[in-house]
């Protein structure tokens, strides 16, 4: 399975004073089971680009394929492709509304025209998927804290069961704590559930120990499309438009400026730790 995007193109206010290319000729291909990172700063063009991926917003020219159909067709059932790709927006309390956790997270499937009780059983397992104490699946959502407003809003999506799940600033506004466990979560539904997974973000920082592939907007445009470690090697660059790569990768950058023979091609602290130990041991076994 995979979704092709073939030179899109998007403008907000067509023909009105207020006119703006939000992206543009986006050539994008994402495979099954893809752990992705979307960066770029504000306005950059890359919440404008993840609704595009379940039809939320059409494209101004260019053309989407999921599992090889045109999404734009007169006949596609745009319906089938939100339960296929699920999107979790930033502020999930704009996702929240039913009286209980467990209630909230039945709708989803029950609109897909499931059963109260297949509902119920999809509501269990997605709330288990995320780490929610059943102690609180009968409370209502507005008493839950930030971190636990984002579990049941990824359990919501979760429930549909989508094959790919599309996150827009999970994270926003929580404390380092409940970001690190929401992040947690999220590679663990990605390795348990070879999930396809799209992480939005503005921070390298925090996607860097999580995502295999990573993309870089700027101006509605992609201007980087790499693992990881060789988008941080363009750290200028992204200095240029806003970003900045991992601290990490300035320490070894820095270590290697002052003589020391480590890679500067890190972008984690455990990898860090791995190449100044394997330095460092080898001078002490001389």
């Amino acid at each position: 399975m995979s979704m092709i995007l073939n030179n899109v193109n998007y403008v907000y206010g067509t023909g009105t004073a207020y006119e703006v290319q939000a992206l543009t000729n986006i050539n994008l291909k994402i495979q099954d089971g893809e752990f992705i990172g979307i960066i770029g700063h504000t306005g950059s063009g890359k919440s404008t680009l993840i609704q595009h991926l379940n039809g939320l917003i059409k494209a101004t020219s260019g053309g989407i394929y999921y599992n090889g159909e045109d999404i734009y067709d007169d006949d596609y059932d745009l319906r089938q492709l939100r339960s296929k790709v699920g999107l979790v927006f930033q502020y999930p309390e704009h996702q929240l509304f039913e009286t209980t956790i467990f209630d909230d997270v039945c709708f989803g499937p029950m609109n897909q025209g499931l059963s109260k009780n297949e509902a119920g059983l999809r509501a269990f397992e997605a709330l288990k998927n995320v780490g929610m104490p059943e102690s609180l699946y009968y409370q209502s959502p507005f008493d839950l804290s930030g971190g636990q407003k984002r579990r049941v809003a990824i359990a919501g999506v979760l429930a549909m069961k989508p094959e790919m799940l599309v996150l827009d600033e999970p994270t926003a506004g929580l404390d380092p704590k409940g970001r690190d466990e929401i992040f947690e979560q999220i590679a663990q539904m990605h390795e348990e559930n070879h999930m396809t997974i799209i992480l939005v973000s503005h921070s390298m920082e925090d996607v860097a120990n999580y995502v295999r592939r990573m993309i870089v907007m700027n101006q509605g445009r992609i201007v980087y499309d790499d693992v990881p470690v060789k988008v941080f090697g363009y750290c200028r660059e992204l200095e240029a438009i806003g970003l900045a790569a991992p601290q990490v990768t300035y320490l070894m950058q820095e270590m290697r400026e002052a003589g020391f023979a480590v890679r500067t091609d890190v972008a984690t602290v455990a990898d860090a730790k791995k190449e100044i130990l394997r330095l460092f041991g080898s001078r002490v076994s001389r």
